[in-house]
Order: C-alpha cells, then sequence, then structure tokens
C-alpha cells in the first residue's frame, strides 16, 4: 500500500504576525503549489533525502544558490521530529500502534523560505500520512498544536499556530488565539468561512527574498516578553482589523478590505525587522493600485486588486524584477476524520 498525503502554502490575509501572541488571524491555504509525502511499508524504517537534503555541488556558486533557495536545513529533520512527535502523541494518549516499519520520502515545490509556510506544509503532510497508516485520527485542533511543537519543541524553531491550523483545516480559516482560550482549552477557537466571501486577491514573491522566519518571530518573542507597548499595541490593532475583515467578508462589504490589509503591513512596518526587499514588493504592488502586505514572515505578498487591468498592470511592473505573480486557488477544506 502506497499513502500519498498533501499540505497547501499558506498566506496570512490579516492579523499575522498577531497568533503566536493571543492574537487573531485569518488564512488560507492555496493548490498553486503543495507539499507531498509518500510513505510505504518496508522491513526498515527509512526517511530518504530530498533534492534540498544533499550536500554535494557542482560549484560553489551552486552551494550558494541552493541555500539561497532552500536555507541551511532541508526536510529531513522535518521529517524525523514528526515522527517522533506522532509516536508522544500516540504514547502520551494510550494509542496502540502496530509494529510495522515504513519508508518516508517527500517533495516540495512550494517557494522556499519567503513566507508561505513550506516547511510546517511538509510536517502537516507528514502527519496525514503517518495517521492513515497507523489508521489513527487526531482531532484538527490537537493536530494543528503537534504540528506547532514539532518545530518549536523539537527543534526550536520560533513559529506560531496560525500555519499549521490553516494547513490542518485548509480552506479560509478565522482563528482566535486569545490568552484565555488558549488556557482553558489548550487551543483557539477556528471558524472555518466560504472562501467565496473572498474578493479578488493576488499573491506576488520573489525567492531573492528568502529568509529564515525565525529570525524575525525570534526579536518580536522577546519584546512581547518583556511587554514592549509598541508590541502589545500592534497585537491589539491586528486583532482589530481582524475582526474587521471577518465582518466586511460575511457582510459582503469588500471594498474596504485591501485599505485594512495595507494598514496590517503598515503597522508591521513601525516595528522594524522589514527588510528593503520587501518593502519594496510593497510599494510596486501599492503603485500598480493594488494592496499589499506580506503573506508571512517575508518573500511574499497577497493583496486585493480591482480588475483585470489593474492585475496586468501588477505583472507588468513585477515581471522586470523576477517577482511571480499569481492567483491564488483556494484549496479545500479538510473534512472530519479526513486530516
Amino acid at each position: 500500500m502506497i499513502i500519498r498525503k498533501k499540505s497547501y502554502p499558506r498566506a496570512g490575509l490579516i492579523g499575522n504576525p498577531s497568533d503566536g501572541y493571543f492574537g487573531k488571524t485569518i488564512a488560507f491555504t492555496f493548490s498553486n503549489f503543495c507539499a507531498e509525502v509518500v510513505l510505504y511499508e518496508t522491513p526498515e524504517l527509512e526517511i530518504q533525502p530530498n533534492i534540498r537534503d544533499h550536500s554535494r555541488f557542482e560549484s560553489l556558486e551552486a552551494l550558494v544558490d541552493d541555500v539561497r533557495l532552500f536555507g541551511y536545513y532541508g526536510g529531513i529533520r522535518l521529517l524525523k521530529a514528526a515522527v517522533k512527535r506522532f509516536h508522544d502523541y500516540c504514547r502520551k494518549n494510550g494509542i496502540s500502534m502496530h509494529s510495522r516499519n515504513f519508508t518516508l520520502r517527500y517533495n516540495s515545490d512550494i517557494p522556499g523560505l519567503v513566507g508561505l509556510a513550506g516547511s510546517s506544509a511538509i510536517i502537516t503532510a507528514c502527519m496525514r500520512a503517518l495517521m492513515a497508516f497507523y489508521g489513527i485520527t487526531i482531532p484538527k485542533p490537537d493536530l494543528a498544536n503537534i504540528i506547532l511543537s514539532v518545530e518549536t519543541d523539537e527543534l526550536n524553531i520560533s513559529a506560531g499556530l496560525q500555519d499549521r491550523v490553516a494547513q490542518t483545516y485548509q480552506g479560509l480559516v478565522y482563528m482566535d488565539f486569545g490568552e484565555e482560550l488558549m488556557k482553558k482549552q489548550g487551543h483557539g477557537n477556528y471558524v472555518e468561512l466560504d472562501p467565496a466571501l473572498l474578493p479578488p486577491l493576488f499573491i506576488a514573491y520573489r525567492t531573492e527574498l528568502a529568509e529564515v522566519s525565525g529570525v524575525f518571530h525570534s526579536g518580536l518573542r522577546h519584546r512581547f516578553i518583556d511587554k514592549d507597548p509598541d508590541i502589545l499595541n500592534a497585537i491589539d490593532a491586528w486583532v482589530g482589523m481582524t475582526d474587521d475583515v471577518r465582518r466586511d467578508l460575511e457582510g459582503g462589504n469588500l471594498s474596504g478590505i485591501g485599505s485594512i490589509m495595507n494598514r496590517n503591513f503598515d503597522t508591521r512596518t513601525e516595528l522594524g525587522g522589514v527588510n528593503d526587499g520587501n518593502l519594496e514588493l510593497v510599494r510596486i504592488a501599492r503603485s500598480a493600485g493594488a494592496s499589499a502586505k506580506l503573506t508571512g514572515s517575508g518573500g511574499a505578498i497577497i493583496g486585493t486588486y480591482n480588475d483585470d487591468d489593474m492585475f496586468e498592470r501588477l505583472k507588468v511592473l513585477c515581471e522586470p524584477l523576477n517577482i511571480d505573480v499569481i492567483i491564488p486557488e483556494i484549496a479545500p477544506a479538510i473534512g472530519e476524520g479526513l486530516s
């Protein structure tokens, strides 16, 4: 039996990066790209490397290009950590597991390190494959927590729940990570919204802007722990923006969503940590008349546009700068028991 499971990139529509700080966000997954994990039974347990795990290069320039595209770490560590956390969850909850072994391999065409949650997509696809192999169902809120723990607890990577919730549920999801909620139930309140409510959206990214997301998040976390008033005020502002966008989506009032997304990004820039390349991405999009904010930690932006002419104008501005522009195809929501 060969098991194939996919997971998709995430775009933060509004509210990020407040998800790690008891904030609120709305995000969605889109199927223009995917991470896939293949699992099949074998005599020994093996995790096979992908191209981003190799360590032999044709030249120094090839090594530098590889690091620029994929960073210093590949997917092997993500899969090893995911398998361990899955095992820990089953043991902790008294879930019996058969003793058969398996081989795992993965592939991903999600642009790396540009804020589209490519790493957590690999982990999510791995968890789905393991659940299928062992015949185990994990409630979606718990599954998102486990996926987050793979990176935060096993690999010491600064991250928040938004990506993992969005990829666990798929589709379009409103997330409330309020502190009292998190303390009381161990997870936030997650509400699936109809993607048909969304205005026309674009995503633009430039792989040259790839950077490790933990660099930005670790600095933000230290300031949050220190109760930096600028950080606390920004989180409160993002919470309000998220509720405003949800209200406008459900009320069919789409005209103001772009300006709220702009404010989301502008508030973030006031905190520092946004590099010149990402600022340029946003500036180009706004010069075409579109709104724009980061999808995640950097390297990719999301925004609204009014019509086909505006979208084409955006593409014309981006093409000479090696910026890819796409219309995201929203991935379908995951039904209960199908994670």
